[in-house]
């Protein structure tokens, strides 16, 4: 695996960051001490969780892992995040003081450790002041409680006006974005991607494979079944299955991805993973395995290195549909337009 740097922070990370939402509820805890030993062997230095994950149990998971590995915290980054209900109170959520305190503490404790090295916003509140939130985690910066903080699910102006508040207030600056990207699900790249690059934040993918479309597991008009997350549970996200079953697009990406899969020998997950991770402003990707087998095959990617001629391939198949105005070529034409002095 590759090092890069945490965003715009002096942390460095490996480019595949191991995803724990399966711990605790599709990964049971000797599968998931397995998962991260298996990660850490392949040189990985990067674990992301979540307070709502199995409803604490992942933290717990990670946390006791940490303490039967004594030392091994030292080598690595480990980020979590707070925003989402942990009680049944009006207070129990969202990004208020009180809450992110309160869920700071909880996710402290759960895994066991003095200090979170990126305690991350897990989706924009409308209802908290920014600034209220911006100078709790400055605060926790301050005393000693996180390293860095990062968001997640925002879109391009919640965190362009996050970002200018904080520089604003003199506050730390946010380092990191995470935000569902992949082959299928580009339309990050119209505001949020460059959001992110004009800040000098880093991108933390969640989602990669698209929820499993990518790896190659569903069959065109075929309902799935077997070990697979639709197959245990058909109602599980079956609208969104038809939806993109239905879309020509879907199969046309899939066809290229197998192509250079099969020519490459590599799995079709690892060319995904190959073409995300060159992706402008990503800094790591979240690999969110159920087993040893599917991680195994997911770290392979870091092997994996597209030529330009495949990443130009893959990145025009999967372009996202947009509309004329004001992304596609009618917007471009009268940005043309007003830049040289005409209406």
């Amino acid at each position: 695996m590759e090092y890069r740097k945490l965003g715009n922070s002096g942390a460095i990370v490996t480019n595949y960051c191991l995803g724990t939402m399966t711990f605790g509820k599709e990964s049971d805890e000797a599968t998931s001490f397995r998962l991260m030993d298996d990660y850490v062997a392949a040189g990985g230095n990067f674990i992301d969780t979540a307070n709502v994950y199995s409803d604490g149990l992942s933290e717990q998971i990670i946390g006791g892992w940490l303490k039967s590995k004594p030392g091994i915290l030292r080598d690595l980054v480990i980020t979590t995040k707070g925003r989402f209900p942990m009680g049944d109170g009006p207070n129990h959520l969202g990004l208020s003081r009180k809450n992110l305190s309160e869920a700071l503490d909880a996710s402290l404790k759960r895994l066991g450790v003095e200090h979170i090295d990126l305690y991350q916003l897990h989706a924009f509140d409308a209802l908290t002041p920014i600034e209220e939130t911006l100078r709790f985690l400055d605060d926790s910066i301050r005393n000693g409680k996180i390293a860095y903080y990062g968001f997640s699910n925002f879109l391009g102006w919640q965190m362009t006006k996050a970002v200018w508040i904080a520089k604003a207030g003199n506050f730390q600056p946010p380092v990191t974005l995470q935000p569902q990207y992949n082959l299928l699900a580009r339309d990050i790249e119209h505001e949020v991607v460059p959001a992110a690059l004009d800040a000098g934040i880093g991108l933390l993918p969640w989602s990669p494979l698209g929820g499993g479309w990518l790896s190659g597991k569903y069959k065109r008009d075929q309902m799935p079944s077997g070990a697979t997350r639709l197959g245990e549970n058909p109602k599980r996200g079956l609208e969104a299955f038809e939806k993109r079953n239905a879309n020509p697009a879907t199969w046309q990406v899939i066809g290229a991805l197998e192509d250079i899969a099969k020519a490459r020998g590599a799995s079709m997950a690892q060319v995904a993973l190959a073409w995300l991770v060159k992706r402008p402003a990503v800094t790591s990707v979240i690999l969110g395995a159920r087993t040893a087998e599917q991680l195994a095959d997911n770290l392979g990617a870091a092997d994996v290195t597209l030529s330009d001629d495949e990443m130009r391939t893959l990145t025009e198949m999967s372009a996202p549909q947009v509309a004329d105005y004001p992304y596609g070529e009618g917007g471009n034409r009268q940005r043309n337009r007003r830049m040289e002095g005409g209406r």
